[in-house]
């Protein structure tokens, strides 16, 4: 029996246009653990629809009674509650490694995309959406009209940024080894983050993260790479 399973999922004006990061994190580890989830659009400012998760941001899954915010504490329980269908980490010692990798896709990616990105993003979200997304996001970034100036330099720092996930997947075809895992996904949740709202060109073609991204687009039947873009 196929579980039921819901997911908030944030989206764009067109909501089709499913963009974040941490989202498509959890839409492959779905796909990984061969889940299927219900998904509902969600705008910014829709803070009081989940707020029976206690928090204000997505993603959001419910699953009978459990319902589990942040994108980490899905994936452990994903893994948790479906052990007996193929696993994101693969024993602790990847699950501790597993989580390693998130946190440095977050802490590290986070901030160089989120400059080239947000212009774009902020020209795909709904009307009512758009003052708080321009003022939050000022408030770290500045002026969302200053940031195309600093493109060039930007997709400079994060091509030099993706340097250990280079060295890796010269080596092997995934950064989880011969097939994909939530290691992965927690990366390649920022890629489709750009793909999603920008034409920008983040990666050479010779780059070995270039190639990684091209299997990741692939992958599960060519889940990420069917998702709705901007262009």
């Amino acid at each position: 029996m196929t579980p039921d399973l819901t997911l908030y999922d944030l989206a764009g004006a067109d909501p089709a246009l499913r963009f974040s990061p941490h989202c498509w994190k959890i839409h492959m580890a779905l796909a990984h653990k061969g889940l299927t989830a219900r998904t509902v659009p969600w705008g910014f400012t829709e803070k009081e629809t989940i707020a029976f998760s206690g928090q204000k941001l997505v993603p959001v899954l419910l699953h009978g009674d459990a319902v589990v915010s942040d994108s980490w504490q899905i994936a452990c329980y994903l893994e948790d509650t479906f052990p007996e269908r193929p696993s994101l980490f693969g024993g602790d010692t990847g699950r501790a490694l597993s989580l390693f990798i998130n946190g440095w896709a977050d802490t590290t990616l986070v901030p160089v995309l989120a400059r080239l990105l947000l212009p774009d993003i902020h020209g795909l979200i709904r009307d009512e959406d758009k003052d708080y997304f321009r003022t939050s996001r000022e408030k770290r970034f500045g002026p969302l009209e200053d940031l195309p100036a600093g493109y060039a330099e930007q997709i400079e720092r994060l091509r030099a940024a993706l340097l250990p996930l280079r060295h890796m997947l010269a080596r092997q075809p995934f950064l989880a080894g011969a097939q994909p895992a939530y290691a992965d996904y927690a990366v390649f949740g920022m890629f489709m983050w750009a793909r999603c709202t920008s034409a920008l060109a983040l990666l050479a073609d010779d780059d070995a993260v270039h190639a990684w991204r091209e299997r990741m687009l692939d992958a599960h039947g060519g889940l990420a790479r069917r998702a709705p873009t901007a262009g």
